[in-house]
């Protein structure tokens, strides 16, 4: 058998390697691209979010959480928007990223942020307003294509709307009093223009984080807010007085009314008793004046006997008094032995002549 140059065994070698690694690398790169396409027909939906299924760039349907399949990469592409989650934007400061479980912390460089806090008031003045919006998106669809840049939008409403708010009223109310009702204003606002652009997004919350006078002027403000609180001090200590003293005195002097006005009642209804008694008694002396002379003075007797300390019977003929009953001795009255059937008058006196 003739020799042979060893090149051309090599290349004969090398030819028949080629021709069998072909088949191999062709079924790794099919079962490759087989395992592509089947790994991006399905795909997972968490609890808080909801998959838009979009078809060569339309949208085709939404589903809620779980696991879902879909026809393979180039043809279907999900998009997951977090519908159950309560998102919220910050305007005036940025909170810094914090781990779980400890404190919030917030950027300490804010002067990025005066160009969105800074605001002009109704009455000319300059405050600078933090504040916060909460919101979750109701229509995914809606969020992802009617408007190009939804953050976007909802950021450049707020401000937009805080701005005119603010600007509608004077510095101090949103200073103190008017943060409520500034906030519930911006949120009403808010919600009518987001639903007019369909944006598919619903306000939670609009809050004033803190509203403070600039920097430069923050002493002056503050001697400010100190006059108007010692007026309010002022004003709350007098209304209390009032408070207290007017209803006392409309008290007694309704008190006094009525207790002359009881006394009058009783005086008019004494009088008309006396009078009527009187009558009466004119009635029956006339009738019979005798018996009503003498039960006139039995009763009159009965009425001053149990008031004397001492009782006299004087007698004409006699000079002296004659002591008959000691109302006021402990010992037995001495009882008088001669006659005493003349007219007897009773004397009630303090002590003896």
């Amino acid at each position: 058998m003739p020799d042979k140059d060893p090149e051309y065994y090599v290349e004969a070698f090398r030819q028949r390697a080629a021709t069998l690694g072909k088949r191999p690398i062709g079924a790794v790169i099919a079962a490759l691209l087989l395992l592509v396409l089947l790994w991006s027909t399905w795909f997972t939906v968490q609890p808080e979010e909801t998959g838009v299924v979009q078809r060569f760039g339309a949208v085709d349907r939404t589903v809620g959480p779980g696991l879902h399949f879909k026809l393979p990469v180039g043809i279907e592409s999900v998009r997951r928007i977090p519908t159950a989650r309560v998102l919220k934007e910050e305007f005036g400061f940025a909170t810094a990223a914090t781990v779980a479980g400890e404190r919030t912390q917030y950027v300490g460089n804010k002067t990025a942020f005066k160009e969105v806090s800074l605001m002009l008031t109704g009455d000319l003045n300059v405050i600078d307003v933090e504040w916060i919006v909460q919101y979750r998106i109701e229509d995914p669809v809606l969020y992802l294509f009617q408007v190009r840049d939804s953050r976007q939008t909802i950021r450049d409403v707020s401000e937009a709307v805080m701005r005119r708010v603010v600007g509608n009223r004077l510095g101090s109310d949103v200073l103190t009093v008017g943060r409520v009702a500034v906030s519930a204003e911006v949120k009403m606002e808010m919600q009518k223009i987001l639903s007019a652009y369909e944006t598919g997004v619903r306000l939670v919350t609009v809050e004033l984080q803190d509203v403070t006078p600039p920097d430069t002027v923050k002493p002056a403000f503050n001697e400010v807010n100190e006059a108007r609180q010692d007026r309010e001090r002022t004003i709350n200590q007098a209304q209390e007085q009032a408070n207290r003293k007017i209803p006392k005195a409309r008290g007694e002097a309704t008190r006094t009314v009525t207790e002359a006005e009881g006394y009058a009642v009783e005086r008019v209804n004494r009088a008309n008793g006396e009078a009527t008694r009187f009558t009466e008694i004119l009635a029956q002396y006339l009738r019979a004046p005798e018996v009503t002379r003498r039960r006139l003075y039995l009763e009159s007797m009965a009425d001053i006997l149990p008031q004397a300390k001492a009782l006299y019977i004087v007698d004409s003929d006699q000079k002296s008094l004659l002591p008959l009953l000691r109302f006021d001795s402990p010992q037995e009255p001495a009882m008088a032995d001669q006659g005493l059937a003349g007219a007897a008058v009773a004397n009630a006196t303090g002590g003896q002549p």
